[in-house]
């Protein structure tokens, strides 16, 4: 009974030290403050705050309850000068909450873990934002996905035209961000 405590603790132990401490963090909350303020709060109680006045964002407010299920490109200046309806994650397949960089664009392309058995592309205008594949893609939205962000094939091109890799933050939260939007919705007239 010791030796397989021992077998088990070494194989704990080992499997911690070489752990990807890059993955994304299942279980960090990002909760907007105002247009530019994000908290960032850890499963540990651990937050922090981050400014991203002056940097071009997206703020995708998930599909669930108590989000949006929405998309908010918000400009240098903290205007929200673009958004439209999003699907999320489903239950078996969250998206990773966080704040990342657009790591990069492929205009066409083809999901390596969920490919379309007919052969079509089926993530095209993809801005990737983790290296584990997740990215805003042109999707429907009304299907939920496997953990990227579907944009409407209306919405879609804007952004990735819009989007510059190693500059663009993404913003993934299960926080409205519509009452702190609205006021710039209704300004330049977007629904």
């Amino acid at each position: 009974m010791f030796l397989k405590r021992m077998v088990l603790m070494v194989i704990l132990i080992t499997l911690s030290l070489f752990a990807d401490k890059s993955m994304p963090n299942p279980h960090q909350e990002v909760v907007p403050k105002s247009k530019t303020v994000f908290e960032i709060i850890n499963a540990d109680g651990s937050h922090k705050s981050m400014n991203l006045h002056g940097k071009e964002f997206i703020v995708v407010s998930v599909r669930e309850r108590g989000s949006d299920g929405r998309f908010y490109a918000v400009d240098r200046d903290g205007d929200v000068w673009f958004t439209g309806p999003i699907t999320s994650g489903a239950n078996d397949f969250p998206t990773p909450s966080g704040i990342y960089t657009v790591l990069k664009k492929k205009r066409y392309y083809m999901s390596k873990n969920y490919p379309e058995p007919s052969g079509i592309n089926n993530m095209d205008y993809s801005i990737f934002f983790t290296k584990y594949g997740h990215a805003l893609h042109k999707g429907n939205v009304d299907w939920m996905s496997h953990g990227c962000i579907h944009i409407s094939p209306k919405h879609i091109p804007t952004l990735f035209r819009w989007a510059k890799i190693g500059q663009t933050k993404i913003v993934i939260t299960r926080n409205t961000y519509m009452p702190i939007a609205k006021p710039d919705l209704i300004k330049y007239n977007l629904r």
